[in-house]
């Protein structure tokens, strides 16, 4: 169906796996509108409870391939990103389940971005995130200056921006960028404890705590005590507050559904 990413689907779980090896994943037009259909359809698909996204071979993602057009060619970067980059980051973010990143190797440019828009991050120790816009005269796009500082702070965000500095994943963890890093041999591992997680957890509490987190960032206490209503409201009306409920009252593990 696709022909530069690859998607499975099994037990709940819906893994799209970026497959440009040869280029370390770089994003091409193709691939950009790949990625948001196959958003799309996961968006859709209620069988589908946790996303993971990680990247063929030995990087996750390079960024832009800058060797699918000259610099000498006059192109408009804000078309580039309205139609290829901005729907994936808020396909990502709005997805309603969670969204990991298996974060097997380097994260560059728009690559960092699109990791950092994923809810989790699990790194092997291999990997590396660099905002690398700056060594060829670009600011920082598809998201990550929304991302970034809210995970490191203004400061730390600057400098790795402005420098374009690498960050090895055991740095980013102690920074807060990643969740977790184990060695590339356990990274699967790692990866099954979040997405057998959330493949059994109640996915409409957990799809609208990822909009309230979103949207805490930009809100006052007031708007969100009143949001925070609002959001239990539905939960309160789901079939798996009823399990849940039922599950404590008789002593057992609940067993979710996702409605």
């Amino acid at each position: 169906m696709y022909t530069y990413l690859k998607y499975d689907q099994a037990d709940g779980v819906g893994t799209i796996t970026l497959n440009r090896p040869e280029v370390y994943n770089a994003l091409n037009d193709e691939l950009t509108f790949e990625l948001q259909d196959v958003l799309k359809h996961i968006h859709r698909d209620m069988e589908v409870r946790v996303v993971v996204l990680t990247g063929e071979g030995k990087a996750f993602c390079s960024g832009q391939d800058l060797k699918s057009g000259s610099p000498d060619v006059k192109r408009s970067f804000i078309d580039s990103l309205h139609k290829r980059y901005n729907p994936i980051i808020r396909a990502l973010r709005t997805l309603n389940k969670p969204v990991i990143c298996r974060l097997n190797g380097v994260a560059a440019g728009a690559g960092c971005s699109l990791a950092l828009a994923c809810d989790l991050i699990v790194a092997a120790e291999e990997a590396m995130l660099t905002e690398v816009f700056v060594n060829i005269g670009l600011v920082l796009d598809s998201g990550s200056t929304y991302f970034l500082p809210r995970l490191v702070g203004s400061a730390k965000a600057f400098e790795l921006a402005t420098m374009g500095t690498r960050v090895k994943a055991p740095d980013a963890y102690q920074m807060g960028l990643v969740n977790k890093v184990v060695p590339m041999s356990e990274l699967d591992e790692a990866v099954a404890f979040y997405t057998d997680y959330y493949a059994k957890a109640p996915t409409k509490a957990v799809a609208l705590m990822k909009k309230m987190l979103n949207k805490a960032g930009h809100s006052s206490l007031d708007d969100m005590l009143d949001y925070e209503a609002y959001c239990q409201e539905i939960a309160g009306n789901s079939e798996d507050y009823k399990e849940g409920v039922n599950a404590f009252l008789e002593k057992r593990k609940p067993n979710f559904t996702g409605n």
